[in-house]
């Protein structure tokens, strides 16, 4: 890892980029995958009594605005150049964060279904921005030759605080506990932020420092699935932004339905009982280290079947429970173990995959398009569909099936392609050029 090289070398500033980074990270993603995903489905159906469907709309409607936002934004990042700018980048991330702490003390307090649908469209408008304004930092902040880990890193706080997040799955306990984190984020990145725009102490120095390293191409600037030097979207990038929106797609649209089965639930993540959700945490870590390691070293396509597989693996285990086990609680955790597998593999790919196709001046546009549409879009357009599905009576199995046909067919896509003879390239990383400046 160059980590360790800077550290070696007390280059401080570069070291506090990462910890900035990560932690931004993985404290938005933990936000999303339990107060968004979570919380937002729990305020609609019951604190406000609304049917799902009506749940479901909403929840699309925040996939679209947050999705039209983020693409626009990206663009007009792009434009700016503000791609290049990482003052200006820290500054919308702190906008965004201020936003998103409000609205978060906000929604336990929301009372009517209007009131929840301004929430949405602002809650849209916030994360909409927030997509390429911090996934951009990856050029100012993160080695091309450390993505990989850091992604891992990433995966594996946010999934460890989710498995293990000590209240239900509620809108109140989730609204306290991200507020307990956010406020001092809030405040450590406002002073950051207010120091560096002010030119005040070694804050100000460090992040002139930092603002420098997207020059550094061969080190920070360029990603390493760059075939030119543009960075443009091409066939390529539109094949994994496809194979992404899937993985996003076929996971949303089982976890929602899972959820709301207890036999399902009641044993693993919603266990009374810390013991197994202790594992599950583990699971995810162990198995978002390894992500990390595979994506720096193999092509990034191995993560994609092992993804796909395991996804198809997962469901027909579910499948086969609720034949075999009808109304009996499932207590083994061989299945939730798979699945949180799966999932830490795929959120690596996500946190790294769109930057090492960029270069500083593309990566907000890029970050955006692939981020906004694979990420978001599927994962509340699935939640949506699956909300649909439940309400509309499909059973349980039949519902399963289709969410193992859809991998099966991923996965038997992939390996189709994989056939079709191709050029051979060079193996990720190979004849790259270490930057001797670390200091």
């Amino acid at each position: 890892m160059d980590l360790w090289l800077y550290l070696k070398a007390r280059n401080w500033p570069v070291t506090a980029g990462y910890l900035l980074f990560i932690s931004m990270m993985a404290i938005g993603y933990f936000y999303n995958v339990t107060f968004i995903q979570l919380g937002l489905k729990d305020l609609g159906e019951r604190v406000l009594a609304l049917p799902a469907a009506t749940v479901a709309q909403q929840m699309a409607v925040l996939a679209l605005i947050t999705c039209l936002v983020a693409l626009f934004f990206g663009w007009w990042m792009q434009r700016l150049g503000w791609g290049r700018q990482l003052l200006r980048k820290l500054q919308l991330a702190l906008a965004v964060v201020l936003v998103q702490t409000v609205l978060t003390a906000v929604a336990p307090h929301i009372t009517s279904a209007a009131g929840f649908l301004v929430w949405i469209v602002v809650c849209s408008l916030a994360l909409g921005v927030g997509v390429p304004a911090t996934f951009s930092l990856t050029t100012d902040l993160i080695p091309v030759r450390d993505r990989g880990y850091v992604a891992a890193a990433i995966t594996a706080v946010a999934y460890w605080a989710a498995a293990l997040f000590p209240g239900g799955w509620q809108v109140e306990p989730f609204s306290q506990a991200m507020l307990l984190i956010m406020v001092p984020g809030l405040l450590g990145l406002g002073l950051i932020v207010g120091l560096a725009t002010l030119g005040r102490t070694f804050v100000s120095d460090w992040v002139a420092e930092l603002s420098v390293n997207h020059r550094r191409q061969e080190r920070f600037g360029h990603g390493r699935f760059l075939r030119g030097r543009e960075g443009r979207i091409d066939r390529r990038f539109l094949g994994f932004l496809a194979l992404m929106f899937g993985i996003f797609f076929i996971d949303s649209l089982a976890f929602l339905r899972l959820i709301d089965t207890p036999i399902l639930v009641d044993g693993s993540w919603q266990s009374p009982d810390q013991a197994p959700r202790l594992v599950i945490a583990i699971t995810h870590v162990i198995a978002a280290l390894v992500a990390g390691v595979l994506y720096t070293y193999e092509d990034e396509r191995h993560l994609f079947y092992w993804v796909f597989g395991l996804f198809a693996l997962t469901h027909l285990s579910y499948t086969f429970s609720v034949w075999l086990l009808l109304e009996t609680t499932v207590t083994t955790l061989g299945t939730p173990m798979l699945y949180a597998t799966a999932v830490s593999l795929y959120t690596v790919i996500n946190f790294t995959l769109w930057a090492d196709f960029s270069t500083p001046e593309t990566i907000s546009r890029n970050t955006a398009v692939g981020a906004a549409l694979s990420g978001w879009t599927a994962t509340f357009l699935s939640t949506a569909l699956a909300i649909q599905w439940h309400t509309s009576g499909m059973p349980l199995e039949q519902h399963l099936r289709l969410v193992q046909a859809l991998a099966l067919l991923f996965l038997v896509g992939m390996l189709a392609v994989a056939l079709w003879p191709v050029r051979k390239r060079a193996r990720p990383g190979q004849g790259r050029r270490m930057d001797t400046e670390l200091s």
